[in-house]
């Protein structure tokens, strides 16, 4: 079944992804109106989310960023899909790094880098900084379940000498090129709910109580890694821009999650700044009423 859904479904992803852009977003426009207007995917997840981050917003203010969420999501499925086939001097035109030099300057040093972000803008393009840096890349991801699909979005980083690595064999993998004396940047999306099993660390996340994940740092913290934390902003439609902060070179000279608070605390602003851009559809906030006694 995996197979044939892979045959059937692939290429349909080929086609879209040669559209042009102006085609592209055409069709993100008429995709959102199917899945807020008509389906109502996740609408309820999405605002229940939203109100429980915004309580002070009016129906009408949480209506309106929901509308905007949904007009932003259906073109990051879309720019997804476009990475299949987009020319590489196209997607460096279309998500610039600002500030490239802060990798740079750890090369000199040979230090490799744990870079983290959100599930903000469009994090799926930043793929590209293989094209800017002599690190080699990793991305740390959950596999899927189709394991054709898997190896497709695998063999889309590929093109730009990226890699993609479990979490499960995130730890034995960055070990054995720390050792191997082979400079990486491992990227991290670390802002998503842990299972409430692994989760050893509870704090307001958007002022709600919630689990962490605090695996980046703890890695960082065994492998002496630098930790750089990036913001991506959307320009306009199409276009963002990633930018570098909050350099920490020394992980061990901080308390336990520590790292972990600056980085929560990081993208709270970003997300409060705009919400809109902010990935909505998860249930973030699922065991906020099982939170532990230690952490109350």
């Amino acid at each position: 079944m995996q197979l044939i859904a892979y045959i059937l479904i692939y290429p349909i992803l080929w086609l879209v992804s040669m559209l042009p852009f102006r085609l592209l977003y055409g069709l993100s426009d008429i995709l959102c109106f199917w899945l807020y207007r008509v389906f109502g995917y996740r609408k309820s997840i999405v605002k229940g989310n939203l109100r429980l981050v915004f309580p002070d917003k009016s129906e009408k203010e949480i209506s309106d960023i929901t509308k905007k969420f949904y007009s932003h999501f259906c073109d990051i499925i879309l720019e997804a899909i476009k990475s299949l086939t987009i020319k590489e001097s196209e997607i460096k035109k279309r998500f610039v790094y600002t500030n490239i030099e802060k990798i740079k300057e750890l090369e000199t040093q040979n230090r490799s880098v744990l870079l983290m972000c959100s599930h903000y803008a469009n994090w799926e393009w930043t793929v590209v900084i293989q094209r800017h840096i002599k690190h080699k890349g990793y991305a740390i991801y959950k596999r899927l379940r189709n394991k054709y699909f898997d190896k497709l979005v695998k063999r889309i980083r590929a093109k730009y000498n990226a890699y993609l690595v479990t979490t499960k064999k995130t730890i034995s993998t960055l070990t054995s090129l720390k050792k191997e004396g082979e400079l990486f940047a491992a990227g991290f999306a670390a802002d998503q709910s842990p299972k409430k099993d692994k989760a050893h660390y509870w704090r307001n996340f958007l002022g709600i109580k919630a689990p962490v994940i605090t695996g980046p740092e703890m890695i960082a913290k065994r492998l002496d890694v630098p930790v750089l934390f990036f913001k991506i902003e959307k320009v306009k439609r199409g276009y963002y821009e990633a930018t570098f902060h909050n350099l920490i070179m020394n992980p061990r000279d901080y308390k336990n999650y520590e790292i972990t608070d600056l980085y929560i605390d990081f993208i709270e602003k970003q997300i409060y700044e705009k919400p809109e851009f902010y990935l909505w559809t998860h249930k973030r906030w699922k065991h906020k009423d099982e939170v532990p006694a230690e952490f109350l």
